[in-house]
């Protein structure tokens, strides 16, 4: 078969399973989700199976620490979360209010005799609009996440589907994958396997370091705001640390809320000011220098941009199955774009036989003497 017409047929099987995503988004959530939920757990159920379990038991044992889990979670943290989660969005305009007039109250002389009164007015005016228009992206994205992957499905849904499809998955995971290598033709299945193995590779190591750098972060920033006593500082230090899974996002939405509440709580008194400011310095010290490169190191090779723009993009079109498939297809297109990079270094179109031009030839060397 030509390469061109290979080409148009995957182009054209991908265009279809994107389109079909899209138009069954709302369905697809729970079997997505308990799909992911599989693969996390099967180096588990693989490892049970080691110790002599069968895989039916282990399958079992695993889903039901993981759904007792889930419940302690739904049942203790959530609620908690949600009210402290409510107080803060209705304290917001009060906060944006305050800073304002801190704003112009102690920036203002300055404003003012740089650019007049109106000047002054027109900063408090886009300080205002820029935070307003900040929280409200925030809770549109939010919001969307949540009509998105509950329009048709709903709550109830996604609790009881999800773990029904993680259990036949898990028991019958390692039965797929032997069926799926056996679909691919003879003459590529090395090549298929050494890529599906850099793929998974890539995706358990982001998924496991990233997950310890969150819970790591998320309760440093945490137990150091409260220790600081700023209002909402638990659920502000948590919300950091989740948001973490998306390079950078986490520690600015941190930074920017508790500066802003430790503003408006504690000033004019500088120190709890500044002892804030300073828990997200050290926090992305610790980040940067210690916790990325030892827990997620450069295995991944996930660049942060690629990944910010994928957890985004995904989020937005998706909603909360977007999310879920991020990291798989971001890891999936790096690792067959460093292939394919590969492929071109090595082919007969990187290394041209066309004689070079004589400004491109390289400088004659004298024969050497007998």
């Amino acid at each position: 078969m030509p390469i061109q017409r290979r080409v148009v047929i995957a182009l054209s099987a991908f265009a279809i399973l994107a389109l079909l995503l899209y138009l069954l988004r709302d369905v697809l959530l729970p079997f997505v989700a308990g799909a992911a939920l599989a693969y996390v757990l099967d180096p588990i159920a693989d490892r049970l199976e080691r110790l002599g379990i069968g895989r039916l038991a282990a399958t079992f044992v695993i889903l039901a620490v993981f759904l007792l889990l889930l419940v302690v979670v739904l049942v203790v943290a959530v609620p908690l979360a949600a009210n402290q989660l409510a107080a803060l969005v209705a304290t917001m305009p009060a906060t944006i209010a305050k800073l304002q007039s801190i704003i112009a109250e102690h920036a203002g002389p300055l404003i003012e005799r740089a650019g007049g009164s109106q000047a002054v007015q027109e900063l408090q005016s886009s300080v205002g609009n820029l935070m307003g228009q900040g929280v409200a992206w925030v809770l549109a994205f939010l919001r969307s996440l949540w009509t998105g992957s509950q329009a048709i499905v709903g709550l109830v849904s996604l609790l009881v589907v999800t773990p029904v499809v993680a259990f036949y998955l898990l028991v019958d995971w390692d039965r797929m994958i032997a069926t799926l290598d056996r679909w691919v033709p003879p003459r590529h299945r090395l090549t298929v396997r050494q890529l599906a193995r850099e793929i998974d590779g890539a995706i358990t190591s982001f998924i496991r370091g990233q997950s310890l750098v969150c819970l790591i972060l998320g309760t440093f920033y945490a137990a150091g705001l409260w220790a600081v006593g700023l209002n909402f500082g638990v659920l502000i230090g948590l919300l950091a640390g989740f948001l973490t899974f998306i390079p950078y996002v986490g520690s600015l939405t941190g930074f920017l809320l508790s500066t802003g509440v430790a503003l408006v709580q504690f000033w004019p008194n500088g120190l709890p000011i500044t002892l804030t400011v300073a828990v997200f310095l050290i926090g992305q010290f610790l980040e940067g220098n210690v916790l990325q490169p030892k827990l997620v190191g450069d295995a991944v090779r996930l660049h942060p941009v690629w990944l910010m723009f994928a957890l985004l993009a995904f989020g937005s079109l998706f909603g909360f199955l977007g999310l879920l498939l991020a990291v798989p297809i971001a890891a999936a297109i790096g690792v067959i774009a460093r292939f394919g990079v590969r492929r071109y270094l090595a082919s007969r179109l990187y290394h041209d036989e066309a004689p070079l031009l004589p400004e491109e030839a390289p400088p004659a060397v004298p024969a050497r003497l007998p």
